[in-house]
């Protein structure tokens, strides 16, 4: 009997050697489970398996249960398990559904610490592997950091195989493929990628697997590893990647001809490419009516904008432009400020650090003491501060709209990019006004401009204009005017209704 051979050293034909190995291997630990016994009363064999990571169930039942029956064997079946007992074992004896070979060191304990079980057979360099696997998982909850008013409520889990099943429970199409490729040398990570075989483009499917590929690290704990891997090689505080925690985001996503890349031990999944007005938009836009999601899209993009340009226009005007306020609000601001020791830069400087910080603690402590804590740190940080004379009350009020803005941004790496470019625009307006926040805000567009998520220009289909893809970008057209999918990264199959 020939099989495939493993790359690295092969077991052992002793297959007490290949025990004492293993159990070297792995320090004697204790929760190596080794199980001996002979079967038909000849051959030695032994059961390996670790104990929390296999389903102890599943072993007594489909695997010891149907080695044992191999003492009540008919003549002509105990002549088919001599001559080949690992074929027999395989093929006939066993009732496990996943089971394969295994003759290597390296895959012999990928499999094994992965939660298969192992059964080697004394005499043979090969063993069988029984696919086992039985962890204790986080059931299927709600999403925590994308909710949502209308929708489905279910939210991926650290187990790979869930949150595929949770995919593929969406898509009953044979052309929904599945790849997976084990990352890093260490922790030996699943990382899946899947995609719509007949939507998908060819150029941005080859490019993830060649990102993929070409990682080389010991390990991976979570999608974040995997983002900063794969993204465009751009210095950019924009994300080229994006992630969600929803399944029908990920599905909506694959459906239009993006690829999906699943880490187990995270329920954060990837989806590429990834462009601008993906990150203002929310699946929740798709499940109420056009003009109402319409709406909802134009108070994210205006309130985008404030979280960019608020601080420093304040900025700008209060310092070099008080000639475009009117006469009143300008008097009314004076008498603000008249007590105020900082420039407003200063002043505008520290109260967004200041919110920051309260911000981070927020997320940081414990929830039963995080939100109280945010919520009467800032009403009493703030109101303290204009009491004592070092910030007016109109710079409290335009950082608090500002903050509160921030929060409309559906996507937190988009809104974490957007806060980070607020402090630059806000030194330019403090050094050169408004003519310095005009020229930041034309750098940043044309930086935008620059940027690509595997090939595709990241401002599509706003530049390049795509006048089909307005139907879906800052406006939301009813789902009967949108037939086709977006052509910025799908041309393969790009009809998803049929005309009549």
């Amino acid at each position: 009997m020939q099989l495939v051979s493993d790359s690295g050293k092969l077991l052992d034909a002793d297959l007490h050697n290949n025990i004492q190995s293993i159990r070297e291997a792995l320090g004697h630990s204790p929760d190596l489970i080794v199980r001996e016994m002979v079967l038909a009363d000849q051959w030695g064999v032994a059961l390996l398996f670790i104990n929390g990571l296999a389903d102890r169930t599943m072993i007594q039942t489909s695997v010891l249960k149907s080695l044992t029956n191999l003492g009540a064997l008919k003549p002509e079946q105990e002549s088919s398990f001599r001559d080949a007992p690992l074929i027999y074992l395989k093929e006939k004896a066993l009732t496990v559904g996943d089971i394969g070979y295994v003759n290597g060191i390296d895959s012999l304990f990928t499999h094994l610490l992965s939660g298969d079980a192992i059964l080697l057979l004394d005499g043979y360099r090969e063993g069988l592997r029984i696919g086992v696997t039985g962890r204790e998982d986080r059931t299927v909850g709600e999403p925590t950091s994308q909710p949502s008013i209308r929708g489905p409520m279910d939210a991926f889990t650290e187990n790979i195989q869930t949150n595929i099943s949770l995919i593929r429970r969406r898509i009953k199409d044979p052309q929904l493929w599945l790849e997976i490729h084990p990352i890093g040398t260490i922790t030996k990570t699943s990382v899946a990628i899947m995609y719509q075989k007949n939507i998908v483009s060819g150029q941005i499917l080859q490019e993830v697997r060649t990102r993929l590929d070409a990682i080389d690290i010991d390990s991976i704990l979570e999608s974040g590893y995997i983002e900063e891997f794969i993204q465009d090689k751009t210095a950019t505080p924009f994300p080229t990647v994006y992630n969600s925690e929803r399944p029908d985001t990920i599905v909506a996503g694959i459906l239009e001809g993006k690829v999906a890349i699943i880490i187990d031990g995270t329920p954060f999944v990837l989806l590429v490419p990834a462009l601008f007005v993906h990150f203002l938009q929310t699946p929740e836009d798709y499940y109420q009516r056009s003009d109402i999601s319409t709406l909802i899209r134009m108070i994210r993009f205006m309130s985008f904008l404030i979280v960019l340009l608020a601080p420093s226009f304040y900025i700008a005007i209060t310092t070099f432009h008080q000639e475009m306020l009117p006469t009143n609000l300008l008097l009314n601001l004076a008498a603000q400020r008249e007590g105020v020791p900082f420039p407003a830069f200063i002043e505008a400087l520290m109260m967004e650090i200041v919110y920051e910080i309260l911000r981070e603690a927020g997320i940081r402590m414990p929830r039963t003491v995080g939100q109280a804590v945010s919520i009467v740190g800032t009403l009493v940080i703030g109101q303290s501060a204009v009491e004592a004379g070092i910030i007016s009350a109109a710079m409290v009020i335009i950082v608090s709209i500002t903050a509160i803005s921030s929060y409309v941004i559906p996507a937190n790496t988009m809104s974490i990019s957007v806060r980070m470019i607020r402090f630059v625009l806000m030194g330019l307006a403090a050094s050169f006004g408004l003519f310095g926040i005009l020229v930041g805000v034309i750098i940043l567009v044309l930086h935008l401009n620059t940027l690509r998520s595997f090939g595709v220009p990241y401002l599509s289909p706003l530049a390049p204009f795509n006048l089909d893809a307005q139907k879906d970008s800052l406006f939301r057209l009813p789902w009967p005017a949108m037939r086709n999918r977006p052509k910025m990264y799908n041309r393969k199959n790009p009809v998803r209704q049929s005309r009549k």
